[in-house]
Formats: C-alpha cells, sequence, structure tokens
C-alpha cells in the first residue's frame, strides 16, 4: 500500500535531531506494522499538493500549529483536496490538525475549546465499534497536543470514540473517511518535550498534569493497525 502523506508542518527544529519529522515520525509507526507500506509526502504547507487524487491507495493528514480555521492560502486548497477525496471515495485518514480540517471541508466547525489545552495523555472510550477496529477495545489512550476541538459535526459524521474533554475524538464519515484527534505517531519523550516548549502558553497545573499522565503508556501499536486496516480494507 503506497500512503501519500500530506504535511502541513515541522516538528520544531530544536527537537528534530533527537526526534526526526514528521515524515520519519508516521514511517515509523506503520512501517513496525507493515514492512510493505510504500510513502509520498507533500509539503502541503508549502503549496505543494498531489496532481491527482489516484497517485496514491491511502492519504493522511498530519497534525499541525495552525488552526483549520487560519487565513493561510494552503488550509482552503487543502480542504478542497479533502472534498475531492470525499467525493471520489478514497481513503484518507486525519491526524489531529488533520481531523479538523476534515470536519471543516465536510461542513462541521472547529474552535478554540472553551476547555483549554490537551496534553500529553488522552484517555478515550470507543463507543462505535468498527469491523476494522481489530483487536477490539473498549478504551484506548493516545498522546495529544491541541486547543482546537471539533465542535459541529458533518452531516454523515459517525462518532467512534470520545472523552469528556474531547467528545468528538475519532470520527468516521462514509466507509473511506476517518479522523483523530490523537497522535499516534508520537512517542511519550516527544510530547513531554514538545509541551515543555509552550510552558508560555500553557498553565502550570495543565503541564503538571500532563507530566502525571505520562505513567500510562500510548496504544500506538493498536492505533497503527487499526488506521492500516482502515487503509487497506
Amino acid at each position: 500500500m503506497k500512503i501519500g502523506i500530506l504535511q502541513c508542518d515541522d516538528v520544531q527544529k530544536q527537537l528534530q535531531p533527537k526526534h526526526g519529522n514528521y515524515p520519519e515520525m508516521f514511517q515509523e509507526l506503520f512501517l513496525a506494522e507493515d514492512a510493505l507500506c510504500e510513502f509520498q509526502f507533500y509539503r502541503v504547507l508549502d503549496g505543494i499538493f498531489p496532481q491527482t487524487t489516484h497517485e496514491c491507495d491511502a492519504w493522511l493528514i498530519t497534525g499541525s500549529r495552525y488552526s483549520a480555521y487560519d487565513a493561510l492560502p494552503w488550509i482552503p486548497a487543502l480542504k478542497k483536496f479533502v472534498q475531492r477525496l470525499y467525493q471520489e471515495k478514497r481513503k484518507l485518514i486525519g491526524i489531529c490538525f488533520g481531523h479538523q480540517v476534515m470536519a471543516e471541508a465536510l461542513g462541521g466547525k472547529v474552535t478554540l475549546s472553551e476547555k483549554g489545552w490537551g496534553v500529553c495523555m488522552s484517555f478515550n472510550k470507543v463507543c462505535t465499534h468498527k469491523h476494522w477496529m481489530e483487536p477490539a477495545r473498549e478504551d484506548f489512550n493516545l498522546l495529544v497536543s491541541h486547543q482546537d476541538q471539533v465542535t459541529t459535526l458533518p452531516a454523515d459524521a459517525q462518532i467512534l470514540a470520545g472523552s469528556d474533554f474531547c467528545p468528538n475524538y475519532m470520527i468516521q464519515y462514509g466507509d473511506h473517511f476517518l479522523s483523530i484527534q490523537g497522535h499516534p505517531e508520537f512517542s511519550p519523550t516527544y510530547a513531554k518535550e514538545l509541551m515543555l516548549t509552550r510552558q508560555d502558553r500553557i498553565p502550570a497545573d495543565r503541564i503538571g498534569e500532563g507530566l502525571e499522565s505520562l505513567s500510562y503508556a500510548p496504544d500506538k501499536t493498536l492505533a497503527a493497525q487499526w488506521l492500516l486496516r482502515f487503509m487497506s480494507r
């Protein structure tokens, strides 16, 4: 399977020597489960988009420091590409910012959450189980870093998992679109170091909660298995 990665940001330069950039993170995540995966990367944040929707078997939108509602020229262009993929029933995965862009492109709304920052580990309950969600679980943990949330769902959205903090955490649209607020590609060390670079904007009590949450392990392997099953089925 060839996965097209629509890159919407870069890892901060000071963190790249230790953790790599987003392309390396996603390659490591998926190759650990399927050594035959191939990848094509498109820096959509620089206005570099695929020529057609058929260049790859499935697509993935990365996270980003930007918001889905920011007035940057590449974001409306990305939403139009999402709409094309949806109309043509091509497989698409959205991660964090990608999760939010997909919702807005399909008629939903993303806003700055009154609940504040979500950082480090999130604890989520599965509310709808799909056949590709194997091995089956009733809950799962993933690392997060976000302020925005999907607050209004598109008409055909189906919530698969959520929490009190983030009710619309994992969403499926039809049989070909899936999005998730969490970051399966993050390691706990990276999530911690990223959070600490933002101490000037994240309240100290939330940072304390984030550090405490890292006593739990993220379900990276489970998430990779689910995403690959969804893309390849």
